[in-house]
């Protein structure tokens, strides 16, 4: 369901009004008093976004020294609401040169109302692509004497842009070299047992591009996932050649791609917009390969005394390696001293957060570095707790690396001038929630 909002306020830490915006009749002029008195003078801003008093809701978020406050008199959603205020936020800042605060606002207050009646209609959000709405609103706000960013001067073609498919991307682009930057950034979750079963495991991960191509391209992008590939053969009479594949789970697309074609031949096509995107984010819960395996060794000794041996072994390929690998394994808060062996990198005992520290710059990929460490503790009589073994945490970063498996087959640059075009293509594995019990 939209938002179906039916005002909007932008009020400074004071809860003065700067600005407000009735998009319907069903709620009266004065809510924002209810916000002032049951939230604001409560002191409850910080505890939770979206409140309930009477029969309406109250969606609100602080940026900078403004808040801006969405008022609903019937169920929306509230993620449709403040991705609303996020886009709309960047739409100001583009207008304002970067700014957004209660100066910038009273002193655009003309231009920002001309902007609330463009991006919402009866409640209802509409476009908010700054490069859209800046070809037929052409006033140039009052920009902060702090901001350098130079002005974005209007294109021609403003109806075309505004009413065709093609609203992200300008038309008459021109590069002396054309090129597209692909990077797949996939961060690994892990939860694994102390005997080394595996509790929990999945990869999120994000095509992120970067593109600098001249005029109108479409670009065509194969990975080899199961269906796509299966897809293809079928198209083709085919069979499918041997291969990895994997299964895509939770696959969300920018707007530029073609969900037609997509759902028809399981190929992913689309112009690209001008500079840096997000092209898709996708899960995988099957057939992870997990960059390391953690063995951890602790024997308490009595109650004054700890050995720890940690074996941590790169599972990639020998000729890889990660970077910035960081292990933190926990010891129990009455530690009074500890001693390391190292076959790399360097260890050290940090008491703010009870953990030793192993950090390893370059990690190889087919190798097994040991940390061994001797904890001296102190023995009180009033800690009656067991110690509970919080688990070890890892953090590292594999280049060239995928823990799911994807792989860009092609990536396809077609533009009716025919001019050629440079890909690169670059594979980051990171670690999200990387956790060994012991």
């Amino acid at each position: 369901m939209p938002v179906a909002a039916s005002a909007i306020y932008f009020l400074n830490l004071r809860g003065d009004v700067l600005i407000n915006r009735l998009y319907r009749d069903d709620v009266g002029g004065n809510m924002v008093d209810a916000f002032r008195m049951h939230i604001m003078q409560t002191k409850e801003l910080g505890t939770c976004p979206v409140r309930q008093i009477g029969g309406c809701s109250f969606f609100y978020m602080r940026i900078s020294n403004v808040y801006i406050v969405i008022v609903v008199s019937s169920n929306a959603n509230v993620a449709c609401a403040f991705k609303f205020v996020v886009e709309a936020v960047a739409l100001f800042k583009s207008y304002f040169g970067g700014a957004f605060d209660e100066d910038a606002i009273r002193n655009n207050f003309v231009l920002i109302y001309e902007l609330l009646d463009e991006i919402m209609d009866f409640g209802y959000p509409q476009n908010l692509s700054p490069e859209i709405l800046k070809l037929y609103i052409t006033q140039e706000g009052v920009r902060s004497p702090f901001s350098s960013k130079p002005s974005d001067k209007p294109v021609p073609n403003a109806t075309l842009q505004v009413t065709g498919a093609v609203g992200w991307r300008r038309e008459g682009l021109v590069y002396k070299k054309n090129e597209v930057f692909l990077d797949i950034v996939e961060s690994v979750n892990l939860l694994m047992s102390s005997k080394g079963s595996v509790l929990r495991c999945d990869v999120t991960g994000k095509i992120l591009m970067k593109c600098f191509l001249s005029g109108m391209p479409d670009l065509k992008l194969g990975l080899n996932d199961k269906i796509g590939l299966e897809k293809e053969s079928q198209l083709k009479s085919r069979p499918t050649k041997s291969g990895k594949t994997i299964e895509l789970d939770d696959v969300t697309f920018h707007q530029c791609v073609n969900l037609t074609r997509f759902n028809s031949e399981k190929t992913v096509s689309f112009v690209p917009p001008d500079g840096e995107f997000e092209l898709m984010k996708y899960r995988i819960t099957e057939g992870v390969n997990l960059p390391f395996r953690v063995l951890p060794t602790i024997k308490e000794l009595g109650r004054t005394r700890m050995e720890v041996n940690v074996k941590v072994k790169s599972v990639f390929g020998a000729k890889m390696f990660a970077l910035g690998v960081v292990i933190k394994i926990p010891v129990p808060k009455q530690t009074a001293k500890t001693s390391f062996q190292v076959t790399s990198g360097r260890a050290k005992y940090n008491a703010s957060i009870d953990c030793l520290v192993w950090k390893i710059r370059k990690f190889p990929g087919q190798t097994e570095p040991t940390l061994s460490a001797e904890v001296e503790l102190i023995s009180t009589m009033t800690e009656k707790k067991s110690w509970t073994r919080p688990p070890i945490q890892m953090e590292f970063q594999v280049p060239m690396f995928t823990a799911s498996g994807l792989r860009v087959r092609f990536l396809k640059v077609w533009e009716k001038s025919g001019y050629n075009t440079v890909e690169w293509v670059r594979y980051i594995t990171k670690a999200g929630s990387y956790e060994i019990r012991c």
